[in-house]
């Protein structure tokens, strides 16, 4: 009976999301206190519905109750209990519902902490809210319905797909769609925002915080789901270029791109209808990205043939929501003022250097992504784009923006001296090119070119503390004095510091790897060893091994430098019962941010086994440069004027609350 309770609060948070699109736009017209109060208390009674149904579906799951077919479909009884909760999301129908959780709690959390913005701003957002989130509640309840009961119930489920099997895949797809879903937020603003004709600089105060947050835990899911492809599917590579891949790099692009503008139009009213722009685009392809993922068309341009209401209805959703949200900005953003004027050798200038080469490559990504799949659906010619596109379109088109990103921060706003900023940086510059040569010469082995990548992400690094260094005085005041102003600094600036030297950190370890890895695919039998990055790993043999629903063949190898033993690893090739599918288990060994990666391959008629042996010099730092890139984002929402982000209702002045641009 549960799970009817839980299909039944699906529906009526379908019910009060109408409700909720429509009466608080209403009020604001109407200009009624009433009507727009509704749309705080709606906002919070959706939330809790969906995640009532969401508890009876992850309830569902944790008990194995088998009659209903999501279960049956996704769970095993022998399941660990945490694959048995990420199998909630671990399919289509469980991972919509997530995905308008996520949506509702964002509503939810505009209603509750957003009581400082302009009535009428809050209403029109919280609408637009509205309008999402009933879209996806009708998706769910008439195409993915995730409460479809067997009868008869099975007496057993067919279990987990294998590779979602895995702490980082159980963890992957929530951080993601907090990332995805947060740039709702961005996209009800930006629409409030031409619906009332109005915006201003506090209207940026008010997104910023939003965009912040949504940004820090996109990035955490990219980076979570990328470390996980990496040591989970055994090929040993960090980043392919797939198009699931950048289905969520391209949000990640644009929002990276709006959370530079929002701050330009925050403190010089500069660039709005570009900013209004991007907080659209953004959440575009956001949900293009999600339902290129979940709907099939991804993987195949005929999945509408297989399930041809569910393609109409994603179809319509894209329609409606990317065309009539870029419909209305057409419409408005000529009434609207672009904001103030500024030199291009500014901080502004810089910003817009920075947007303009972001979104230039969100195009780039988009149209390697898309072309095939457009192709084959008109002609049936079938091609592929793969990562020699991407890395030679993207990565040039990275060079410029590396180098210039240290230099935002050192210009003035509205006019700056590109030499003095030049003259701040020498010695960062400097010591950026001596460490990448000291680190070639460690590394040997590599293309030259290495040492250019190397400097670039070492100048990210030493700019960012360069900024922090001049910002404290150090050189110009004591030292005492200096770590009084550092201390005094606000967090916002030590926040974007971290980011910068998280991209300098995480180039780092791209170029690392991509120059100076090793490869080796040899039959090894045991007692055979095998060089590795100044070790050698020895094949002692393999051993047979049962685990909750699947069996295993491990290889074991030590790993010695210089005769002494260092470490040893397991890898293994797995073999799931229930579904009869087969996984490779990488194994894996660190050495301070290096990493030594085993992956098995066939077994021979002799009696060996094929294995593949990788040296990765420095990898750790990709991943260790997102944790950086977060920790910024997370210290600069702890900043006191992004956390309050507009002035209290007590000092808000009577009348509008947003001027007029023009």
């Amino acid at each position: 009976m549960s799970v009817e309770l839980g299909h039944y609060a699906l529906v009526l948070a379908l019910a009060v999301a109408i409700l909720l699109s429509i009466l608080p736009m209403w009020g604001a017209r109407r200009n009624d206190q009433a009507l727009m109060d509704i749309g705080s208390v709606a906002a919070v009674v959706l939330f809790a519905l969906v995640a009532f149904s969401f508890g009876v579906l992850a309830h569902a799951h944790l008990v194995s109750d088998f009659s209903v077919r999501n279960v049956w479909e996704n769970s095993h009884s022998l399941v660990p209990t945490l694959y048995k909760i990420s199998g909630v999301w671990g399919n289509h129908e469980g991972s919509m519902l997530l995905w308008l959780l996520i949506l509702t709690l964002f509503s939810a959390l505009v209603a509750l902490f957003g009581r400082n913005l302009p009535d009428r701003l809050r209403a029109d957002a919280l609408s637009v809210q509205g309008w999402i989130s009933a879209a996806f509640a009708l998706f769910i309840l008439l195409t993915s319905n995730p409460f479809q009961r067997l009868s008869p119930a099975p007496a057993e489920g067919q279990d987990l797909n294998p590779v979602l099997q895995d702490v980082g895949l159980a963890i992957h797809p929530p951080l993601l769609y907090l990332g995805y879903v947060g740039f709702s937020v961005c996209f009800s603003f930006a629409i409030a925002a031409l619906i009332e004709g109005r915006i201003d600089a506090a209207w940026a105060r008010w997104v910023r915080p939003w965009t912040l947050a949504a940004w820090t835990f996109l990035t955490a899911g990219i980076a979570m789901g990328s470390y996980w492809a990496y040591y989970e599917l055994g090929w040993g590579g960090w980043w392919f270029w797939d198009p699931v891949e950048n289905a969520s790099f391209m949000p990640w692009l644009a929002g990276t791109a709006l959370l530079h503008s929002a701050l330009v139009m925050e403190k010089r009213e500069a660039l709005k209808i570009w900013t209004i722009l991007l907080a659209i685009l953004t959440f575009s392809l956001s949900l293009l990205g999600t339902f290129l993922v979940r709907s099939g068309v991804l993987t195949s341009v005929h999945a509408f043939a297989t399930d041809p209401t569910r393609g109409v209805f994603i179809l319509a959703i894209l329609v409606i929501f990317i065309g009539g949200a870029l419909s209305l900005f057409a419409f408005r953003a000529p009434m609207l003022n672009a904001g103030g004027l500024f030199a291009p050798i500014s901080r502004e200038g810089a910003l817009v250097l920075n947007n303009l080469i972001l979104t230039v490559s969100t195009a780039t990504v988009l149209i390697g992504t898309l072309y095939p799949l457009l192709l084959e659906a008109l002609t049936g010619e079938k091609i592929s784009v793969g990562p020699p596109f991407f890395n030679l379109t993207f990565g040039l088109l990275m060079v410029p923006l590396l180098l210039a990103v240290p230099f935002g921060p050192l210009l003035a706003w509205k006019r700056a001296d590109l030499l003095g900023a030049l003259q701040r940086l020498f010695v960062a510059a400097g010591l950026s090119f001596a460490v990448a040569l000291v680190f070639y010469y460690d590394q040997y082995g590599g293309p030259v070119m290495a040492v250019f990548g190397l400097a670039a992400g070492l100048f990210l690094v030493f700019g960012a503390l360069t900024d922090l260094w001049l910002r404290a005085g150090f050189g110009r005041l004591s030292t005492s004095i200096g770590l009084r102003r550092l201390a005094g600094l606000p967090r916002s600036a030590f926040g974007t510091a971290l980011a910068h030297m998280g991209l300098g950190i995480t180039v780092l370890g791209i170029v690392a790897v991509t120059a100076f890895e090793t490869e080796h695919v040899v039959e090894m039998k045991p007692g055979m060893s095998v060089p590795a990055g100044g070790y050698s790993l020895t094949f002692d043999g393999m051993k047979s091994a049962v685990g909750p629903n699947y069996t295993e063949d491990r290889g074991h190898f030590t790993i010695r430098r210089g005769g002494t033993v260092k470490a040893d690893v397991w890898s293994s090739k797995r073999l799931y019962t229930a579904r009869r599918m087969p996984t490779t288990e990488a194994g894996i060994v660190t050495f301070g941010l290096s990493q030594v990666y085993v992956s098995l391959g066939d077994l021979m008629a002799d009696g060996g086994i094929v294995v593949r042996i990788w040296w990765k010099p420095y990898i750790l730092c990709i991943w260790g440069g997102a944790l950086v890139m977060m920790l910024g984002g997370f210290v600069s929402l702890s900043d006191r004027r992004l956390r309050v982000g507009a002035p209290s209702r007590r000092a808000r002045p009577a009348g509008p609350a947003l001027e007029p641009a023009e």
